[in-house]
């Protein structure tokens, strides 16, 4: 179970068959990090994710403050905050199912520099709310941008990243959520809830400006048949010193094999729906876990707790102890494995940062950007009824009853990883393509 996903070849077995295997030398020089470039569209792209997760947890400590509010077109009752808490994550799913178009039609890049659009103005609109819709609608736009950047931002990432480093950088999106919670929950010790929403337009504008100065995906590029533009971004990616023929050839091969978009009769194909549907019952299960209920309420549920320290301390505490996990994951991803740490490890060292990562790598190229949206799309769906339900099912049972259930559903997760998640470490996205053709009837050799 916990072996590499591509065993030795063999007659029935061969990853790349109409070329000869590069030598251990050219491999060396395709899997080796040669250019530090690679880390600054990494960082400029997961500017994103950071917003992300500064605005899923923005209501937890604005929903006090506006429960205590003077102003009675602000001041939030029971339903309201509970509406206003999970409204973000219908948001999210309309920002996924727009991701299903714009990532093939934008492109990775040019969808995520889009997202910043509906992040500004959604938080102009609760920084200058006067009424309780603007607050619910600057939520649900900051939720759109962050489900359209949680269904791009992997996927750019998994295909600009060699694959030695690829689960390092596949985890920074998560890492750079995290520390976008952090910030928030020590910002709420120190501003107003309005000036904390504009506070949250920094790192967009940041990131617009970063990635104006990237590179777009060599494989969407190629996709495009725009050759010359895929070659000199690969070359900007890993360096001049690079020998980047073969690994520009590989990607090349994949493109040309998979230039049509995908029809629906071919969606019925194994090794296009195993992959899909590991990906999205992933996201879905991630969910169920009840990470978002427990982050956007994450203020209230301490306030409901007999903890010594004040809900706000507490808030930063939790946050700080997710962003030391997700450091430790996203240093031991690519030696441990991303199944070893789904198995062993926590939410902030597992499910959280893992499954955005597989969701990247498993993917088919040709569907890469229309199931990636799939998947944020249920993920937030299943977020939104999670969210919506938390606080009524609190009020009437207390706090166990979903938490009980919580815990029933990381039992859940353990099953489903030793049956149906493949180990990717290592490998190229074309390797793991490959993988799923070849038919077998397991995935698990």
């Amino acid at each position: 179970m916990q072996e590499p996903l591509l065993g030795a070849e063999g007659a029935d077995y061969d990853t790349f068959p109409e070329k000869p295997a590069p030598s251990p030398g050219e491999r060396t020089r395709v899997g080796a990090l040669q250019n530090k470039w690679v880390f600054l569209a990494t960082f400029a792209a997961v500017l994103g994710n950071f917003s992300f997760g500064y605005a899923l947890v923005y209501t937890s400590p604005v929903i006090p403050a506006l429960e205590r509010s003077l102003d009675p077109n602000l001041s939030l009752t029971k339903t309201q905050a509970s509406w206003f808490g999970s409204v973000f994550t219908l948001g999210a799913a309309a920002g996924g199912l727009s991701a299903m178009v714009l990532n093939d039609l934008l492109g990775r890049k040019l969808s995520i520099m889009f997202s910043a659009v509906p992040s500004v103005a959604g938080y102009a609109l609760m920084a200058g709310a006067r009424a309780f819709w603007m607050l619910l609608l600057g939520r649900t736009l900051t939720g759109f941008a962050g489900g359209l950047t949680a269904a791009c931002i992997p996927v750019y990432l998994s295909e600009i990243a060699p694959p030695r480093v690829r689960g390092a950088l596949g985890s920074t999106p998560q890492l750079m959520a995290v520390f976008g919670s952090l910030s928030l929950y020590a910002l709420g010790l120190l501003l107003p809830w309005r000036w904390l929403a504009v506070a949250g337009e920094g790192p967009v504008v940041v990131m617009i400006l970063l990635l104006s100065f990237m590179p777009n995906s060599p494989r969407f590029l190629l996709s495009r048949g725009r050759d010359a533009e895929a070659l000199q971004a690969l070359a900007w990616l890993r360096g001049a010193q690079a020998d980047i023929r073969w690994e520009f050839q590989q990607i090349q091969d994949n493109v040309q094999r998979q230039s049509s978009r995908m029809s629906w009769a071919e969606a019925r194909d194994p090794h296009m729906y195993r992959p899909i549907a590991i990906a999205v019952f992933m996201r879905f299960l991630q969910q169920l876990t009840g990470i978002t209920p427990v982050l956007v309420y994450l203020q209230p549920i301490f306030t409901r707790t007999a903890v010594l320290l004040p809900p706000q301390d507490d808030a930063a505490i939790v946050g700080a102890v997710r962003l030391f996990a997700v450091m430790i994951a996203a240093l031991t991803m690519d030696r441990a494995g991303r199944k070893v740490l789904l198995f062993v490890s926590g939410y902030a060292m597992g499910w959280g940062p893992i499954t955005w990562l597989l969701m990247s790598e498993i993917l088919p190229l040709r569907a890469r950007g229309v199931a990636s949206g799939l998947c944020v799309l249920v993920s937030w769906l299943t977020a939104f009824a999670l969210t919506n339900s938390f606080l009524p099912v609190v009020n009437a049972f207390g706090l166990q009853v979903p938490f009980f259930f919580f815990a029933a559903i990381c039992l859940l997760n353990l099953v489903f990883t030793g049956c149906c998640v493949p180990e990717t470490k290592g490998r190229s996205l074309e390797q793991i393509e490959s993988f799923f053709r070849t038919g077998r009837r397991s995935f698990l050799q």
